[in-house]
């Protein structure tokens, strides 16, 4: 994920900004981090580079 990313997305629950937060990052690309609602405090993972921004219901029905 690029971090430019951050102007486009938002929280998918009340459509409030996130905050980044990296763990791993390999040039100009993330690698690995969350990404928090700055209004209802939910996270959302970043994973090989991808952010996964389903709702944490979804996600683990997703991961089964």
């Amino acid at each position: 994920m690029k971090e430019s990313l951050m102007d486009v997305v938002c929280c998918p629950l009340d459509k409030a900004e996130l905050d980044l937060a990296v763990d791993e990052r390999e040039d100009e690309e993330i690698l690995a981090g969350t990404l928090t609602c700055t209004e209802c405090g939910e996270t959302y993972p970043i994973e090989d580079g991808i952010p996964n921004l389903l709702p944490p219901d979804m996600r683990e029905e997703a991961a089964a």
